[in-house]
């Protein structure tokens, strides 16, 4: 590993040096697909090359040691224990994991609470889920005016949950977010898994945009399942995330997807001998057994979990330091892209949806989000494109960033991301070049 890759650096311009950004690319997008530092990927190169040299070996004993030492590591960085603790790809791998493996009832009176800014790939999974089950399961959405107050996203969260009941149906999980994707807003969720609890429904966290952004707090949140992406804001390599469910949940995650080496078949009378024997030759729980080997598929990067802490501890001074920067930056760049664009932030009074480190700005666009007049033509080709593709497409071309473009509530917005190498003149920059391409797009032809 390069020396200077472990050194000390201040947040901002000289902390780009740490990255593989091209000359005169501004990642005002980390939100999406994160991105990893020289010195995670040099580890993440010499773990690859160490099991190219020795594939077999690597793969059937070498990967499991690595892979138990990640997992210990993660789990004194969550303060949950070990046995609790899994990798997967994604968090939505996560999230269909879940909710593939509940067995749902025949009588069809199960439902699946959902917020109405719930991933969208999450989304399609549970529409999936009612189509496969054959519509024994349904689900239900609560829905808000944004922004909105903590206070009132609680109340109306469990009113939902108890008008499930009152209209005879039997609220089994409830999925929601810790950070939601667009737009880029923290959620109470400490309180909604509290009233999971109270109300006797499963908690499915979908915390995506959760670690090394904000402060899990697993242990006093108590979640039913939590899953997390680490190649977000941890900085690992594409794609890892952890799997979090406590023992006394583990019994209903029989699978992973897809079903491979670790599952436990649940007991026969001819299979009582074998798993007497598999019982003394086994030193972890099935479900740590489960998702151990998952088919042969390249999960280096859950083993970079070390060396990613490690860096963000000695390069960047620890977990506190950058969550300050990161949400401080976030939310007085985006008041100062705003001030640009003449519009302002998506901000709840109690400024707890800021309280994280994504924003999102009103555009001054005043065009439909759909129908007639939300498609673009473009002067220069016969080519139609919608009106985020051509802004995002735009700001690729012309100016060698990009930034989220999404139609919400009826408007447009976008959404920028705080992050170490980042600092306000790239905001200013931002607010100048966004205000640039919005001007562009109105001399365009709109269908």
């Amino acid at each position: 590993m390069s020396s200077y890759s472990w050194e000390p650096t201040p947040f901002g311009q000289d902390m780009r040096q740490h990255f593989y950004f091209a000359p005169g690319y501004r990642n005002l997008n980390h939100g999406s697909f994160g991105t990893s530092p020289r010195a995670i990927l040099d580890r993440t190169n010499a773990l690859r090359d160490e099991c190219e040299s020795n594939p077999c070996p690597f793969i059937k004993y070498r990967f499991p040691e690595l892979l138990d030492e990640s997992r210990a590591a993660m789990s004194e960085f969550l303060g949950v224990p070990r046995s609790t603790i899994v990798f997967t790809s994604n968090a939505t791998t996560g999230v269909n994991t879940v909710l593939r493996n509940i067995t749902w009832n025949a009588d069809g009176k199960d439902e699946i609470i959902q917020l109405d800014i719930i991933y969208g790939a999450c989304g399609k999974t549970t529409r999936y889920i009612c189509e496969s089950n054959q519509q024994r399961v349904r689900t239900r959405e609560v829905g808000f005016q944004y922004p909105e107050e903590n206070s009132e996203i609680v109340s109306t969260f469990q009113k939902s949950i108890q008008k499930s009941k009152d209209e005879g149906f039997r609220p089994r999980v409830a999925i929601f977010d810790t950070i939601s994707s667009n737009p880029g807003i923290r959620l109470p969720f400490k309180e909604l898994a509290a009233i999971c609890r109270e109300e006797d429904v499963l908690s499915l966290v979908d915390a995506a945009h959760g670690i090394g952004q904000i402060d899990l707090n697993i242990p006093s949140r108590d979640p039913d399942f939590l899953v997390t992406n680490c190649h977000k804001w941890l900085y690992t390599p594409r794609g890892c995330a952890v799997f979090y469910v406590p023992a006394r949940n583990q019994g209903m995650m029989r699978s992973t997807l897809p079903t491979s080496h670790g599952f436990v078949v649940r007991d026969t009378v001819e299979q009582q001998g074998n798993k007497k024997q598999e019982d003394f030759l086994q030193k972890k729980t099935e479900f740590e057994t489960n998702f151990e080997f998952v088919g042969t598929t390249d999960n280096i990067a859950f083993l970079t979990i070390p060396a990613a802490i490690k860096w963000r501890q000695q390069v960047c001074g620890g977990e506190q330091k950058i969550q300050e920067y990161c949400t401080t930056l976030s939310k007085k760049g985006g008041v100062r892209v705003a001030e640009i664009l003449g519009t302002r932030i998506l901000e709840d009074n109690g400024h707890c949806m800021t309280n994280c480190s994504m924003i999102n700005i009103l555009l001054p666009l005043e065009r439909p989000t759909s129908g007639t007049g939300s498609l673009v033509k473009c002067k220069d080709s016969t080519e139609t494109r919608t009106i985020t593709d051509w802004m995002q497409l735009a700001l690729i071309e012309h100016w060698k960033t990009f930034m989220p473009i999404f139609p919400f509530q009826g408007r447009w917005w976008v959404r920028l991301s705080g992050q170490i190498y980042l600092d306000e003149s790239d905001f200013e920059w931002a607010g100048w070049t966004l205000k640039a391409a919005l001007e562009n797009l109105e001399q365009e032809t709109f269908v």
